[in-house]
């Protein structure tokens, strides 16, 4: 058996965001080392459609693939809304491939989605001028999250959305382990007036000195919201019942077998959690009020990865600071971004276990978050 390569696991973490803005704290990735892209082709249409929990899903369904895939190694990985980016050591390039061709085949046959999804050498990113250097973000004791800096993720993606780079769906019928994707929380409406989409990418050549000053202001004013604006409440997101996310889990976990009977065992484990939550009763040493706190605490409403992404619950001044800080910039000639607001976000959740606190979940806006604040960046001089 092929010795794991080790390099992620000596990756530092820091629990401070304020700190990830600092070149100092990158590392960069190995030479030989592969850079994975995957995104939902016409995303902002979907989104239009009201498909938004949908391309979420999708997105989403490309780590939780690769994570089972990799039987829980750790790995770097950021989730983009409508897609999502990662880094492999090369020993791992076949496995990645085939999860990838697997779930672009899956987002067409369950959804009559196309989903755009490639592999590119590091070495060819680094040859184009650009480059991948990582960071960890510890959200909480059990979880943690990759940053990435270097414009080498942007460019990978780029190439695929040319047609470089690209793999093919895998045959009809080829399914990806899904096991443990789910979105069975209740969207979390906001709680200070919005729930604001910032999305916030450097213009090519810009001072990287002056483009992470820009972040730092952006930073510092979401800090000052009420949980720094984490959308979540403190005591975890709710759990309606029936969830609005079942069917879409159902698509996920059916396997080979039934939608019904998938929706089924997911409406039942929902309705067990939504009744241990509201009576506080714990079950065989489960916790579902302590689970529910640490779902909110391992939440990545805030992300770097060649840019800035936040999903803020946030009042109106600060958003109006926040879009003074970034006009200005914008003006500047240092970046390029896109707002959105709506009324709720919503989380995406991936849970290889409900008694360990390893689970991953995704926050975005419920009415078009990141998509439809990168439609709106994509229409601004530079």
């Amino acid at each position: 058996m092929t010795k794991r390569d080790d390099f992620y696991d000596q990756v530092p973490r820091t629990s401070a965001f304020d700190q990830l803005t600092r070149a100092a704290e990158y590392t960069p990735l190995p030479q030989d080392w592969y850079i994975g892209t995957a995104d939902v082709v016409n995303s902002t249409g979907l989104v239009n459609d009201g498909r938004y929990k949908t391309v979420n899903m999708a997105g989403a369904a490309v780590i939780s693939a690769l994570m089972n895939a990799f039987e829980g190694a750790a790995f770097p990985f950021v989730f983009g809304g409508d897609g999502a980016g990662f880094a492999i050591p090369p020993q791992d390039a076949d496995t990645a491939r085939d999860a990838l061709t697997r779930v672009a085949r899956w987002a067409g046959t369950e959804f009559d989605i196309d989903m755009r999804v490639a592999l590119v050498p590091l070495a060819d990113i680094r040859a184009a001028g650009a480059d991948v250097l990582v960071a960890r973000y510890q959200v909480s004791d059990g979880a943690d999250y990759a940053m990435f800096d270097g414009g080498g993720l942007h460019w990978a993606e780029q190439q695929m959305k040319a047609g470089a780079y690209a793999l093919v769906p895998a045959p009809e019928g080829a399914l990806p382990d899904l096991t443990g994707l789910s979105c069975r929380w209740s969207h979390m409406p906001a709680r200070n007036g919005t729930i604001l989409s910032v999305l916030v990418a450097p213009v090519p050549d810009a001072d990287s000195t002056q483009v992470a000053a820009v972040y730092d202001r952006v930073i510092t004013l979401a800090q000052a919201l009420d949980r720094g604006g984490h959308p979540a409440p403190a005591e975890g997101p709710g759990t309606g019942w029936p969830p609005a996310g079942a069917t879409l889990e159902a698509h996920a976990t059916k396997g080979e077998g039934s939608l019904g009977g998938a929706r089924a065992k997911a409406l039942f484990e929902s309705f067990v959690a939504w009744l241990l939550i509201k009576t506080g009763i714990k079950l065989g040493g489960f916790d579902a009020r302590r689970y529910a706190r640490i779902v909110g605490e391992n939440a990545d409403f805030r992300k770097l990865d060649d840019g800035l992404k936040m999903t803020l619950d946030c009042d109106a001044d600060t958003q109006a600071q926040i879009e003074t800080v970034l006009s200005r910039a914008q003006d500047d000639g240092l970046i390029r971004y896109g707002l959105a607001t709506q009324d709720e976000a919503m989380m995406t959740c991936i849970v290889p276990s409900i008694l360990t606190d390893d689970h991953v979940h995704f926050i975005d806006g419920a009415a078009g978050g990141y998509t439809l604040a990168a439609s709106r960046m994509k229409g601004r001089s530079v």
